[in-house]
């Protein structure tokens, strides 16, 4: 995606960078082809262009400017008056400012895109992960979020609870293989906007990999519980959705739920074991409250 975007405009930039010092040594060596000699202005400019790469990505953009400007004034005086007239002579006119103005774009695009990255892993890290076909919280998203619920609903358990509800798509691969990749996408956003609607605002909502969901509710008692995931089942199985042959999908959606207890809040830490048990759970649609 973006990064690796960022990744391919740094490689081509160190590309346009060697290829100027190439270009740059290519012109020393066909001099000193003609010439038969090495002298010292070629070397002083040899290493001028080294000097350059290293002043375009140490120094700031403004001290950058004016040291080209400084430089192109004074060769200008210095071909004018001593300097002999010739391919070479005119060609580090613009080479060792050519040098100076690619390493400081090349610096300053891989500063900029490193702290863009910074800035978009912090982000990461204080909000919880979604998942982009379905615009619901994620695998990573889920376990901080039931981790934060049970360690909430262990110390205020006299007047604090939560349920947990999934979701799932029964015969899987028939149904992914009947609607093709976009239409296997089409459906689980389509569902997970059919979810959204029936639940409150302070409820949480996920979407994990296999076509299974998981709606977590907040201050919710067992009876309503039953009578919601019915509720939203029913409107799952509803959302109209077409084959590949055009024909109407006749879909099947499992429901497991589990209550939180108390004494069995060590096993919350493991948000793989309690997904586990809200599958099992899906088999039979059954309401448990154990893990």
């Amino acid at each position: 995606m973006e990064n690796k975007r960022w990744v391919q405009r740094a490689v081509w930039g160190y590309a346009l960078l060697i290829g100027l010092a190439v270009v740059q040594e290519l012109l020393v060596y066909i001099n000193v082809f003609r010439d038969q000699s090495f002298t010292l202005l070629e070397l002083g400019f040899a290493i001028g262009c080294l000097a350059a790469l290293m002043l375009g990505f140490l120094a700031p953009a403004g001290v950058s400017v004016v040291c080209i400007f400084v430089y192109i004034v004074a060769y200008f005086v210095w071909l004018t008056t001593y300097a002999k007239v010739d391919v070479l002579s005119i060609s580090w006119l613009w080479l060792l400012p050519a040098n100076v103005a690619v390493a400081a774009f090349i610096k300053t695009g891989l500063v900029r895109n490193k702290r863009l990255m910074e800035r978009l892993e912090e982000l990461q890290r204080k909000n919880p992960e979604v998942d982009l076909a379905t615009a619901l919280g994620n695998k990573e998203a889920f376990r901080e979020t039931l981790i934060k619920q049970s360690n909430l609903a262990n110390r205020y358990s006299d007047m604090y609870n939560f349920c947990l509800v999934m979701f799932k798509i029964e015969f899987l691969p028939m149904v992914q293989e009947s609607l093709g990749s976009q239409g296997y996408a089409q459906l689980l956003a389509s569902l997970s906007e059919g979810i959204r609607k029936h639940i409150r605002y302070e409820d949480y909502k996920f979407a994990l990999d296999r076509g299974r969901f998981i709606v977590l509710l907040p201050m919710t008692d067992q009876e309503y519980l039953m009578t919601l995931t019915d509720r939203i089942r029913h409107a799952l199985v509803d959302i109209p959705s077409q084959d590949g042959k055009g024909g109407e999908l006749n879909l099947v959606i499992r429901t497991g739920a589990l209550v939180f207890a108390k004494e069995q809040f060590s096993q919350y830490e493991d948000a793989d074991a309690v997904i586990a048990a809200l599958e099992r759970n899906t088999e039979t649609d059954l309401i448990g409250e154990y893990i």
